[in-house]
């Protein structure tokens, strides 16, 4: 609690200077955060989700630490624009049908070079063909592994519903048909196993659902491990000279890392740690990015309305996607109102200690969506601000 009291009179003084709403980033927990992935990540190279940072600056910032190499990125408009900007080892985590984009990719060997996609799908690469307008160049391609766990002969499964390539098999059939088409190259493989890296298994006050799912991701890492050996022996078997293995997420870095046949971690909320990653058992992280809201009412004893304030993050809908109020410590939302558009009244007794134009500062839910609601990311080191940072959003850049 005296850490957390003074963070606040940090970040107060910090930002005196500037009127809130603000978001900034916290860069001795930013770092620190950043040490703990690489000491996790056991020497193998963690590749940055750059969904869940949002922002140039710290992209080059943490790419330039040991232990770190490439972008994970999340749309192919954004692929390009990174590579544009000088990041020359970019890999498209998601399938893409922006003919605009393969166009450019096709027909530009500086972004051919530095880009991959990612396919799952003979469709995909009919797209990328029918989209190429006349450019030449190879196109780098990665095949993704569905990772879910399937119990039951498979009537129940845990995992979210990406690649329809399960079985080693298919994986060799789609990395055989890539290699026997001109203009494309199979140079990678992914398996983002969500249900381990992105679900917290120590949720509190539910001890025995922390339980159940700490041994679901004890099933499924072990299942997993065995399927993606054999899913890489199988690629391997068609393209001997396979770059590299994508695998894991924040919450499951150093197990992931354990498998020999992964080469490379992917993460990135672990840099910001929004209050999702507050329920592992794996690590602690320190929070790094915040936004403030100012305080513009007191309705009455025990309460302060902020301005603005509800910013839901993605997923399915729940308490759990709110942001959460953190400094002062004790606030909390009246669940009448809750997180509100324009304004959310706060209750608790450290209300009664804050004055109009006080900030409450606020943990969101998942890392970079934060940056979708701010222009500028404010760099705090100590308690001065040493340097403001343009988000997506504040270069003009909004890919979904």
């Amino acid at each position: 609690m005296r850490a957390m009291t003074s963070d606040r009179a940090r970040y107060d003084r910090a930002t005196a200077h500037l009127d809130a709403p603000l978001a900034l980033v916290d860069l001795e927990a930013f770092d620190a955060n950043a040490d703990d992935l690489v000491r996790r990540a056991g020497g193998k190279p963690i590749r940055v989700a750059s969904k869940s940072v949002r922002c140039r600056a710290l992209l080059e910032r943490v790419l330039a630490r040991p232990g770190f190499a490439g972008i994970m990125s999340y749309t192919l408009a954004e692929s390009l624009w990174l590579a544009r900007s000088g990041f020359e080892d970019v890999l498209l985590a998601y399938p893409s049908v922006d003919r605009a984009a393969f166009a450019e990719l096709a027909d530009d060997p500086k972004l051919a070079a530095a880009v991959t996609v990612m396919v799952d799908d003979p469709a995909q690469l009919d797209l990328i063909d029918r989209s190429r307008a006349g450019g030449a160049e190879e196109v780098r391609v990665c095949l993704e592994l569905d990772t879910a766990l399937r119990m039951l002969g498979g009537r129940v499964r845990v995992g979210a519903r990406r690649s329809p390539l399960r079985e080693p098999a298919q994986l060799a059939e789609l990395a055989r048909a890539v290699a026997e088409r001109p203009g494309f190259r199979v140079v990678g493989l992914m398996g983002y196993e969500g249900h381990v890296a992105g679900v917290g298994d120590a949720l509190a006050g539910r001890p025995l659902r922390s339980r159940a799912i700490r041994l679901m991701q004890s099933a499924a890492r072990r299942e997993l491990a065995v399927r993606r050996a054999e899913a890489v022996a199988a690629v391997r078997a068609v393209v001997p000279d396979l770059e590299f293995v994508n695998g894991g997420g924040t919450g499951s870095v150093a197990e992931t890392a354990a498998e020999a046949a992964v080469t490379e971690i992917a993460a990135g909320s672990g840099l910001y740690v929004p209050r999702l990653f507050d329920n592992y058992t794996s690590f602690r992280g320190r929070p790094a990015a915040l936004f403030a809201q100012p305080v513009v009412r007191r309705p009455g004893v025990g309460v302060v309305t902020v301005l603005g304030g509800g910013y839901p993050a993605s997923g399915a809908p729940g308490a759990d996607r709110l942001p959460v109020p953190y400094l002062p410590a004790g606030l909390r939302y009246d669940p009448q109102e809750g997180a509100g558009e324009v304004q959310t009244p706060l209750l608790g007794a450290p209300a009664d200690d804050l004055l109009i134009g006080d900030r409450v500062w606020f943990r969101h839910a998942k890392a970079g969506e934060l940056c979708e609601r701010f222009d500028v990311l404010h760099l705090v080191e100590g308690d001065r601000v040493t340097a403001s940072a343009p988000t997506y959003r504040g270069e003009g850049r909004t890919f979904l």
